[in-house]
């Protein structure tokens, strides 16, 4: 199996660090490095040392980005995975496209379709509309071909993976009515990052919604799916994983037996386990690279859950299944 040297800017984050572990154990990928920002504290501290729970595979030395690294960066890798800052990554992603080099990009630098939404929903000036409407959305199941023949690769957030897993078997079917799809989504703490910050504190946390009407998670959900939706999400007290309950109206007079067609589009995929009896759980996917769904109607009403670890199918696993397309080899290769 041939080898593919990566690596990893952004590896101190939590996704970085479950990133960095599923490179090390991943046969046909081999670890150039994991990068830091140039002055973090973290730069030179073993990873190992950050998440003693990985001390038997991660103690590796985090190396600050200088441009002396960023230089051998470029002569030496294949593809980079960075887990940064969305404006880092857009500042980051061109210099290695331009020295011909793959990007795996799990920030949401490359995500919307338009850079004028950028401003809204994320705070900053997109400068490269060249290199946004080259990206392909890494949905690994959604687009594989896409994924497979791209330069960079925009992995998706963890809720709009939750939420187009659960929406695109009805899309693709045109079982949709026209009416807004409703997403209520909870989310583990380590979603907010790794940093401290009040609302993240073990004292204040507690089970609240955020990011009304505005989050920067609705425009990338309703983009993907063409459909417009009303999403909210939530900060729970617990480490990782997510549930999403979507709410959706079928077209008048769709049977059962089409509404579970939808879903057999998932029959081949290795990571994702559907059953219209289940009702999903996080427990059951926390440290997992799959997603579960389940769904439930009413008449035309319908109910579908999903859930999946945000870490892993919401962010590192889900990177993994896209250098796993562009390499030929089987989407789970690595992950079970």
């Amino acid at each position: 199996m041939p080898s593919q040297s990566v690596a990893i800017i952004g590896a101190s984050g939590y996704v970085g660090a479950e990133l960095s572990r599923l490179v090390q154990q991943h046969s046909a990928l081999s670890l150039l490095g994991c990068y830091v920002s140039e002055h973090s504290s973290d730069a030179g501290t073993l990873l190992s040392d950050l998440y003693p729970q990985y001390g038997h595979c991660l103690k590796i030395s985090l190396q600050g980005l200088s441009d002396k690294e960023k230089l051998s960066i470029k002569r030496q890798a294949d593809t980079v995975f960075l887990c940064t800052d969305h404006g880092v990554s857009v500042a980051l992603a061109p210099e290695f496209l331009e020295a011909g080099l793959k990007v795996i990009d799990l920030s949401g630098g490359f995500r919307l379709d338009a850079v004028e939404d950028y401003p809204t929903f994320y705070g900053f000036e997109h400068k490269q509309a060249r290199w946004l409407q080259q990206a392909a959305y890494g949905l690994a199941e959604w687009y594989p071909h896409e994924i497979a023949t791209a330069q960079l690769v925009a992995v998706p957030g963890c809720y709009p993976t939750a939420s187009l897993m659960a929406l695109l078997p009805l899309k693709q079917s045109g079982l949709l009515n026209n009416n807004k799809v409703i997403i209520n989504a909870v989310s583990g703490v380590t979603g907010a990052g790794r940093k401290a910050s009040l609302v993240t504190h073990g004292a204040e946390l507690s089970l609240q919604a955020y990011g009304l009407f505005g989050h920067r998670h609705t425009p990338e959900i309703a983009q993907q799916l063409q459909h417009d939706v009303l999403f909210t999400p939530h900060l729970a007290q617990f480490p990782r994983g997510i549930l999403a309950t979507v709410y959706a109206d079928l077209n008048p007079g769709v049977s059962d037996k089409e509404l579970d067609n939808a879903y057999q589009c998932y029959a081949e995929q290795p990571l994702v386990r559907c059953d219209k009896r289940a009702r999903p759980a996080i427990k059951d996917v926390v440290q997992q690279p799959f997603v579960d769904i389940g769904w439930h109607r009413q008449g035309n009403q319908l109910i579908v859950l999903s859930a999946i670890d945000n870490l892993l199918k919401g962010a590192a696993s889900q990177a993994i299944q896209c250098i796993n397309l562009q390499l030929g080899l089987p989407i789970e290769e690595g992950l079970l």
